[in-house]
């Protein structure tokens, strides 16, 4: 079963922090094949952006962020064209006064009918109310 996860999630694969536990729980059912992970190609964009931002605030050393994005890139989800997903994205963010950027996610959860997991708390009490298949990962599954 698919399953769209988004940056907030994958962060916490490669960085300590609040929700990790959870998160690296969900990557191993995710490995054991109980959840194809999919996202937009945006997510290749928005992980590198986060490494990149603690490198530059002192949090973590170039060559961890390096170590951690290659990291990612083994066990990452499956990337989806975000061209693909662009016009539904732009109709959810208008309709939803919220960013293009996690409405990425959703189109994707709505083409791919399945659920979107988020630790992102603004994306999920932007979308949960009209889309029930958009979870948060501390209340997940």
């Amino acid at each position: 079963m698919n399953l769209v996860l988004d940056a907030s999630v994958a962060v916490k694969w490669l960085v300590k922090e609040p929700g990790s536990e959870e998160a690296q729980a969900l990557l191993e059912l995710c490995r054991l094949g109980k959840y194809a992970p999919i996202a937009p190609d945006l997510l290749l964009v928005e992980v590198g952006s986060v490494l990149s931002k603690r490198v530059r605030q002192g949090s973590m050393k170039a060559s961890q962020a390096e170590f951690q994005f290659a990291r990612f890139n083994r066990i990452r989800p499956v990337l989806k064209p975000l061209l693909n997903l662009a016009g539904q994205a732009f109709r959810l963010a208008l309709v939803h006064q919220h960013s293009i950027y996690d409405s990425l996610y959703v189109a994707l959860a709505l083409e791919a009918q399945c659920d979107l997991v988020t630790a992102d708390e603004k994306l999920f009490r932007a979308f949960s109310p009209s889309y029930p298949t958009v979870k948060l990962l501390r209340l997940w599954p």
